[in-house]
């Protein structure tokens, strides 16, 4: 695309982030909501649009060439992101749960559920290819030095003994032999079968004797069977081209049908379309244009760099020694003035109070001279009341307690009045409306038609670097006029320096805090001091700590959207989270606050992450997307890996000191108070991978792990879709005869890695030599996948009930109840408490009066919570008579029985 299709993107996404802007800081504050529901639609709404937006700004800043420009997009995109990801804290925090479902705001703002994919920004990795390569490089040359080549595969050897082994060769030769022998069989059978055809072979010849008899009769001529023969085979020829057409157009019927057959199911998505071997020519050229972009975008970097260095030196040259000059004499003036208006020489602010900067900030020498005046007269009296103490009495301590307490409640009356939900204030917002106000002064009605190349821009970069000279000369002037001043007043006022005391309480307190300083610094004594970085990076390398991540990308997590989340939550059942989530989750809090320092050091700080799932799901494969999409570096400190390296107290403190971890013994003692010393600024991102955390002390586990993500077994829609996946990387050819949807019914229960075993099982190389022969069929893949064992229910529902006493689940079951509470009230009006989700009474012992017969206890007074109806039990007892008499009477019409139970 052309440089004018990307300003027009970006002016979209700009003109739709000030919409955004207007709804989030309105002229007079919202008052405060307190339906959850409706808060939840809001930030849900906020959350979609903001991730469409980031969407748009991300494919601008990927391709936009010109770099002042790109300063300006890559300060707002960082500053969305982060409003995102505190979008995202919020809903958690309102709904309790991880999960949540956006069918609703879908389909107000006309989207699509893939509308719902968190954009990862190519500039991760784009802006430190360079590093990241230097660091494959020399990760390479230190698994070289130590032996450590590429990982080969683990391929199984069995010794075996002289006659095993001629055993083995024997049946190898006879099989060899054998395959020959049919080879030959198979020639010998094909050439009888030709001349078996070629003797059966129908020919209008005659026979001898017939042949003969007409040789004799010689010309005599019989007319009547000549024209008959001439008939017959005049006949002949015409019932031959009538079969012929008609096979042919049957023929062609019947390909075109089958054609037009496939096209449909292929549109309606029941047969996934033929595979290309060769890429489309117009996505080839877009992919060699967004390169070319690219390169452009480090060639006008490269330019743009050199030209700040040259500006800047031109303007501090040229305009240096009469910004200089400039400067003295507006403060020499200064000084004339305020001596004249006062009758002295005023004091030069420090550089803390900003120096002859805070001299003009559009003030006359008057009001300087006032407001310097009136710091002597603060300073004077503070001086004064230090040495004279007033006591006071006490009734007047009393009163005036009584009237901070009567101030205090009569402040507070409003805000218990208004309780509810507010939204809290962002950290990015700033950001956001300081980067939307620079497009619109600079770039919104700039001319940009004669710059073709979108280089930089001179007189933009010539107008920053004037004020960077001006800040850098205001500096030096003002230690130059500090002097002066100081001359001035000797000279003029004959003012004497004032001699520093000896012993002050500061130069105590600023010893003590030296020494203190000094003592926290011996603490924290660094056990590497002698070491390089290289070094360690060796170390880490070589004992197996710090390995290379695969090169995986998060997109290739296949995963589909759950379409029944919102259904089942209305309905009070909490919905298994679906793959597409789970692979949200891991961009909202791994990549996208590792990959950009701006983002996580003033985002919600997501420290560690445990990511709990049946074996085969994908757990490592998310970890090792997680470092291929930020290129973050990956310490391998699993268990296993840590076993027998690095004993003692010593080698403990040690691993600390250099990796942030430590034995597995120690784990649960030593990493929460360990995950402390990691701050905002420390972008690291701790992440465990466990298929039986009910095995575990739940408290030590949330006391580390921030964000429990549950991952389950695959669904319908993401199984045959990775059926499909995973048939076409492997070679596999699909045909109509190949019915996955089957397949994917029949796995449920087995996840990824189980499906991807059994399709390795299957296509051999020999299998897939022999497909245009024998197409693949399903029942090919039932074998290996009976040798597995499927991810029960009962595991399943192990999993849910773990997660529901993690502290997230806990909250959300006891919202759950609570929201029960109006329908449980309302019954209890009349003494019968209402229990469960269906709304029925379900009373036990202690629920009835304690006269109440053991007969009566059964019968049931329900209440609907969904119709606001009554429902009486089937007894006939005397007590549900009197509460059918009391209580049908009174109620509104809208309200009848629903039944008896």
């Amino acid at each position: 695309m052309s440089h004018s299709t990307y300003g027009r993107m970006w002016a979209a996404a700009q003109g739709a982030l000030e919409d955004m802007l207007e709804e989030e800081l309105p002229a007079v504050p919202p008052r405060p909501r307190k339906d959850r529901l409706l808060v939840f639609q809001g930030l849900a709404t906020f959350y979609v649009k903001y991730l469409q937006i980031l969407r748009g700004l991300e494919a601008v800043y990927d391709q936009m060439v010109h770099p002042q420009k790109r300063r300006v997009v890559r300060h707002v995109l960082d500053g969305v992101t982060g409003r995102l990801l505190e979008l995202k804290n919020e809903m958690v925090e309102l709904e309790f749960s991880e999960f949540h479902y956006y069918d609703d705001v879908l389909q107000d703002l006309k989207l699509t559920p893939g509308d719902l994919e968190v954009p990862i920004p190519r500039y991760f990795v784009s802006e430190k290819l360079r590093v990241l390569r230097e660091r494959e490089k020399l990760l390479a040359q230190i698994l070289a030095r130590g032996g450590h080549l590429e990982p080969e595969l683990d391929v199984p050897v069995r010794t075996m003994s002289l006659e095993e082994a001629v055993r083995v060769m024997q049946v190898c030769e006879r099989a060899r032999q054998g395959r020959l022998r049919a080879s030959f069989m198979k020639e010998i059978r094909r050439e009888e079968e030709k001349e078996r055809l070629g003797r059966n072979r129908t020919t209008n010849t005659l026979d001898q004797n017939v042949a003969a008899t007409r040789i004799q009769k010689g010309g005599q001529h019989q007319p009547d069977a000549a024209d008959a023969r001439g008939k017959s085979v005049q006949n002949d020829n015409f019932t031959q081209a009538i079969l012929f057409t008609t096979v042919w157009l049957g023929y062609s019927a019947r390909k075109r049908i089958r054609k037009e057959r496939l096209e449909e199911m292929m549109f309606l998505g029941m047969v996934s379309p033929p595979q290309q071997g060769k890429q489309s020519a117009t996505l080839v050229r877009a992919q060699q244009v967004e390169c070319a972009r690219r390169m452009m975008q480090e060639e006008h970097e490269v330019e743009f760099q050199q030209a700040l260095v040259s500006i800047k030196d031109s303007v501090r040259t040229v305009d240096g020694p009469d910004v200089r000059q400039t400067l003295q004499e507006q403060i020499r003036q200064w000084f004339i003035e305020c001596r004249d208006a006062t009758g002295k020489f005023p004091d030069f602010p420090s550089a803390d109070e900003g120096g002859s900067a805070a001299i003009f900030a559009q003030k006359t020498p008057e009001q300087v001279a006032a407001e310097l005046a009136a710091k002597e007269e603060e300073k004077e009296k503070r001086k004064k009341s230090k040495g004279k103490k007033e006591k006071k009495s006490g009734k007047e301590v009393k009163e005036k307690k009584k009237d901070k307490k009567g101030k205090k409640k009569s402040d507070a009356d409003p805000e218990e009045e208004e309780k509810g939900w507010k939204m809290p204030p962002s950290s990015f917002l700033p950001s956001v409306v300081e980067g939307t106000k620079t497009y619109k002064e600079v770039w919104q009605g700039r001319d940009e038609s004669q710059n073709f190349t979108q280089c930089f821009d001179a007189q933009l970069v010539r107008e920053e670097k004037r004020v960077e000279v001006e800040e850098e000369i205001r500096i030096q002037v003002d230690e130059l006029m500090r002097q002066e001043l100081k001359n001035l007043k000797i000279a003029v006022d004959r003012v004497k320096e004032k001699k520093k005391k000896k012993g002050t309480k500061s130069s105590k307190k600023k010893k003590k805090s030296k020494k203190s300083a000094k003592k926290k610094k011996r603490r924290e004594k660094d056990q590497t001091a002698d070491r390089t970085i290289e070094s360690l990076y060796e170390e880490l390398v070589l004992e197996g700590f710090l390995i290379r991540p695969m090169n995986v990308k998060l997109s290739e997590y296949i995963g589909e959207y759950s379409y029944l989340g919102t259904t089942l939550r209305q309905a009070d059942i909490e919905p298994m989270p679906s793959l597409s989530d789970v692979r949200q989750l891991i961009a909202l809090y791994g990549i996208l606050p590792l990959g950009s320092q701006a983002v996580h050091e003033r985002a919600p700080l997501v420290k560690t992450m445990l990511l709990a799932g049946p074996a085969g799901v994908g757990k490592r494969m998310l970890v090792h997307a997680l470092c291929t999409e930020t290129g973050a570096n990956l310490f391998n400190l699993s268990p296993a890996n840590l076993a027998g390296k690095y004993p003692g107290r010593s080698g403990l403190q040690y691993l600390l000191h250099t990796v942030f971890k430590m034995e597995p013994k120690r784990l649960k003692k030593d990493l929460p108070k360990f995950l402390k010393l990691i701050k905002p600024e420390d972008r690291v991102l701790i992440v465990g991978t466990t298929r039986r955390p009910f095995d575990a002390d739940l408290k030590p586990f949330c006391k580390v792990y921030r964000k429990i993500i549950l991952i389950p077994r695959p669904d319908y829609s993401t199984r045959l879709t990775f059926w499909t996946r995973v048939l076409q990387e492997r070679g596999g050819r699909l045909t109509p005869g190949l019915d996955l949807s089957s397949l994917a019914k029949v796995t449920d229960g087995y996840t990824q890695g189980h499906i991807l075993q059994a399709v390795q099982a299957v296509l051999s190389q020999r299998r897939l030599g022999q497909q245009s022969q024998r197409p693949l069929s399903a029942l090919e893949f039932i074998s290996p996948l009976a040798r597995q064992d499927p991810v029960y229910k009962e595991e399943e529902d192990t999993f849910k009930a773990w997660y529901s006493r993690t502290p997230l689940g806990k909250k959300r079951a006891r919202a759950a109840r609570a929201s029960e509470e109006p329908s449980r009230l309302w019954c209890y009006e009349y003494g019968f408490p209402s229990y469960g989700n269906s709304g029925y009474c379900q009373h036990g012992d202690s629920d009835f009066p304690v006269n109440t017969p053991v007969s009566h206890r059964p019968c049931l007074l329900a209440l609907c919570k969904w119709e606001g109806t009554l429902g009486l039990g089937t007894g006939s007892c005397s007590l549900c008579q009197f509460i059918s008499s009391l209580l049908l009477p009174a109620l509104p019409l809208e309200r009848s029985p629903i039944g008896h139970e």
